[in-house]
């Protein structure tokens, strides 16, 4: 199975071959490649992370590991309301302790 932590390794090696001043064109054209399909996949984890968000911590597919995403609050309440209008609310976040 690949992982987050398998993309990451896979892109510093890329970077690695980037570092050596005598890289061909092929090299950097490459690496174009591959940093843009990493890119891709980061924000498919992005889907993932909000998806495992919202089902309360539950599902994803393995890729960010268990403890990628922690469950969003139950519920809300209305004492970090800022301001609202018409089809939008401002809330203001407070850390506590």
């Amino acid at each position: 199975m690949k992982t987050i932590a398998d993309l990451r390794d896979n892109l510093f090696k890329v970077l690695d071959d980037l570092s050596d001043k005598n890289a061909s064109a092929e090299t950097i054209a490459r690496a174009k490649a591959i940093s843009d399909i990493a890119q891709t996949i980061i924000n498919t984890a992005k889907v993932e992370v909000d998806y495992i968000r919202a089902a309360g911590g539950k599902g994803g597919t393995g890729f960010l590991g268990a403890a990628a995403a922690p469950a969003l609050p139950d519920k809300r309440d209305d004492k970090d309301v800022v301001e609202r209008g018409k089809g939008y609310t401002v809330r203001q976040h407070r850390l506590e302790g």
